[in-house]
C-alpha cells in the first residue's frame, strides 16, 4: 500500500531507487512487491523502468461512486460546535508530513484563535496530527520523525521520536488529543479523528482556543460533531 500510495503521489511516474527510498523498503523487498502489482494490473513499468498506476487501478477508479464534499459535509457540524463552545474550529486533512487547514468556523469575538485555510502544520505539533501518526502505528512514527528531524517550534515541542510514539498512541487509545502550546505559546487545542464506516481517516477536527479558555468538558461536543460529518458522508 505505501507503494502504490507513493506512485499514485507521483506526478509522472518513478523508478525503483525512488520507491525504495521513499517507502523505507529494502530495494530487492520493492522490486519483488512492484513486480507482483505489475503482474496483477495494480501498476505498469514502461521501458525506462519508471512505475505508473495501472489499468485495473483506473478501472477501479472510475467505479467509485463520489464522496460528498468534505468541506461542505463538514460545515453544519462545524458550525454547531463552534456555537457550543465559543471557539474555532477547524478541519484538516493530512497532506504527507503535514496537516492542511480545509475549513473553518470562527466565533464572532474579538479574541480568537484563527488558522488561514491553505496553511499548514507539521504532524507533530497539532493533536490531530499527533492522532493521524497513532493511526498509522509506531513505524509510521519512527520514520516521520527521521524524516523531518522532530524541528522545535515552542519549548513544549515533541522533539524525541519515543515520546513522539508514546503520545500518539496514547492520543489514539482516547480518541482524543491535546496541543499544549506546541506549535505556538499561548494556544492550545483539542482534536479528533473523523473516519469512514471503515474506520479509515478522512480528516482531522479540532477545536483552537487560547490556553486559559481550553475546556475538557469539550471533548465529548468535538467527538460528536465528528460523528456528525462522517454520517453525512457516509
Amino acid at each position: 500500500m505505501l507503494l502504490l500510495q507513493a506512485i499514485a503521489d507521483t506526478p509522472d511516474a518513478a523508478n525503483l531507487k525512488y520507491l525504495s527510498a521513499h517507502t523505507h523498503l529494502h530495494t530487492s523487498t520493492t522490486f519483488r512487491i512492484l513486480t507482483a502489482m505489475q503482474t496483477h494490473g495494480w501498476i505498469e513499468r514502461d521501458d525506462s523502468g519508471y512505475y505508473r498506476v495501472g489499468g485495473l487501478f483506473r478501472r477501479l477508479a472510475k467505479q467509485a461512486t463520489p464522496a460528498p464534499d468534505l468541506r461542505e459535509a463538514a460545515r453544519p457540524a462545524m458550525e454547531w460546535l463552534r456555537d457550543q463552545v465559543g471557539e474555532s474550529v477547524n478541519l484538516t486533512v493530512r497532506e504527507g508530513d503535514e496537516v492542511i487547514y480545509i475549513e473553518r468556523a470562527v466565533p464572532n469575538r474579538m479574541m480568537r484563535v484563527e488558522q488561514v485555510i491553505g496553511s499548514h502544520a507539521p504532524l507533530h505539533v497539532t493533536a490531530v496530527g499527533k492522532l493521524m501518526l497513532g493511526d498509522l502505528g509506531d513505524e509510521a512514527c519512527t520514520g516521520y520523525a527521521r524524516r523531518t528531524g522532530l524541528p522545535r517550534y515552542t519549548a513544549n515541542t515533541i522533539t524525541k521520536a519515543a515520546q513522539l510514539k508514546k503520545a500518539a498512541a496514547e492520543c489514539l487509545q482516547r480518541g482524543f488529543a491535546y496541543d499544549n502550546e506546541e506549535a505556538e505559546i499561548g494556544v492550545g487545542c483539542i482534536g479528533t479523528l473523523v473516519r469512514d464506516a471503515h474506520g479509515g481517516v478522512l480528516a482531522g477536527l479540532s477545536i483552537s482556543a487560547p490556553i486559559e479558555r481550553r475546556r475538557d468538558a469539550w471533548v465529548p461536543l468535538l467527538k460528536q460533531a465528528a460523528q456528525r460529518i462522517a454520517q453525512r458522508l457516509a
